[in-house]
């Protein structure tokens, strides 16, 4: 059976509309190659009751092996996705070593010290690993918890992208035993209406086998359609 993943991206200018959330699309898709069922992806505002309540739902609700989130782990005061973290696993939310060294490094190199909002970005839970950031100065964050992992990434693209690639990707990839083969059709003049009882007869005899029509033109008019299997 697959195993289970969740992405949460945290933060207000998400919700709001003020970015476009594609981390969301970055991440669902890396981990479907990798051979994970994506059965969550939501985004929350920086609010520590719903941080926590979207956590326990990723968790429990959708049983997930693997929860993902993006954002929150700034400097600012509403950066509280660590601590949300923390809340959540019942752990006590401390200055990690590891950590606050990382960021240290990453200041000293610009001739800067560590500050208390510089060392807030080394706060999490008490049993996580620190993840190096390559390009920025919040680590990342890795959490086992039973048989579920959390993994807590920045919500800047180009650092989540990084974390992710260098650190993330190729721990799941060496523990996974799923190995996922897809390919993509593009169909022109035939409807998508009458695709579908194909699909749905391939489908029904090859229930393992994952297929999904997308229209890019009009039914009625000059129909396309990619064909994922």
């Amino acid at each position: 059976m697959m195993p289970r993943a969740s992405v949460l991206a945290i933060g207000n200018e998400v919700v709001q509309g003020r970015v476009l959330n594609t981390n969301a699309q970055y991440l669902g898709r890396r981990l479907t190659l990798l051979g994970y069922d994506v059965v969550l992806s939501a985004s929350v505002p920086d609010r520590m009751e719903l941080i926590v309540e979207i956590l326990r739902i990723a968790t429990d609700r959708f049983s997930s092996d693997l929860i993902v989130t993006t954002g929150g782990l700034g400097p600012t005061y509403d950066d509280i996705t660590s601590e949300a973290l923390s809340k959540y696993l019942g752990e006590e939310h401390v200055v990690n070593e590891e950590a606050l060294e990382m960021v240290r490094q990453k200041y000293v190199a610009r001739g800067l010290g560590l500050t208390p909002e510089r060392i807030k970005m080394a706060m999490m839970p008490k049993s996580a690993k620190p993840i190096p950031n390559p390009i920025g100065t919040a680590p990342g964050i890795l959490v086992k918890k039973g048989n579920k992992l959390f993994v807590s990434l920045p919500g800047v693209p180009s650092e989540m992208q990084a974390i992710w690639e260098q650190s993330i990707e190729p721990m799941l990839r060496n523990a996974s035993q799923v190995r996922i083969s897809e390919v993509t059709i593009t169909v022109k003049g035939v409807m998508e209406s009458v695709a579908a009882r194909i699909v749905n007869k391939i489908v029904k005899e090859k229930p393992k086998i994952y297929v999904k029509t997308q229209p890019k033109g009009i039914e009625l008019g000059s129909p396309v359609l990619d064909i994922y299997i």
